[in-house]
């Protein structure tokens, strides 16, 4: 994890949000697909990788219980300074999301993963993540991968990348996930430049 996590501590100390590649100051895109889940009185999001996102304001804004992971403690850091009090009821982690969570971390009704997983490029640390979905999501829970498509960059953040097509998602989960909906999405970061996504919305038995 030291090497992974120093590479991001890094990034996240010497830019501002609005400097990373990967900023995103309007989420619609995302809760878009959270609005194609049966609304429920309160909910769950486990958030594999949270970094410094504007995401986490939002699900904040609907009362929605948060498990917030990431490897950068830097990103962890500067989001707890940002949210402030708010952030007193959510479940705080910092892990690798390729290997096992701590025991007792609490089960969610919702995973959400925007461009985790395509950084994971080998099979042990892939199969560990989706172990990790399969250990924290609950039944009848939904999964939102939104990662890398097919025809997206090699390369983020200057890391390689896995590159994904909802068939792989779909197989990695397993037959007791089954695609809600799914649909390509082209990102424009900061500098302009096109990101091709696929985003896919899973849900279990």
């Amino acid at each position: 994890m030291t090497n992974r996590a120093e590479h991001w501590n890094q990034i996240f100390a010497s830019k501002t949000d609005k400097e990373l590649g990967w900023y995103e100051g309007d989420v619609r895109q995302t809760l878009a697909f959270l609005d194609r889940i049966p609304s429920e009185k309160s909910r769950t999001v486990f958030l594999p990788g949270a970094g410094t996102s504007l995401l986490v304001d939002e699900l904040l804004a609907r009362d929605t219980r948060l498990v917030l992971n990431d490897i950068s403690r830097e990103a962890l850091a500067r989001l707890k300074e940002r949210i402030g009090a708010r952030g007193i009821e959510i479940e705080w982690l910092h892990q690798d999301i390729s290997q096992p969570l701590p025991v007792g971390v609490t089960q969610a009704d919702i995973w959400i993963d925007r461009a985790v997983l395509h950084f994971l490029l080998t099979e042990p640390e892939i199969d560990g993540y989706f172990g990790n979905v399969r250990a924290v999501v609950k039944p009848r829970g939904y999964v939102l991968l939104a990662e890398f498509s097919e025809t997206g960059a090699p390369r983020c953040a200057g890391l390689d990348v896995h590159r994904y097509t909802v068939d792989e998602m779909r197989v990695r989960l397993g037959q007791e996930f089954s695609l809600v909906w799914a649909e390509n999405y082209t990102f424009v970061n900061p500098a302009g430049d096109p990101r091709p996504y696929v985003y896919a919305l899973f849900q279990r038995t």
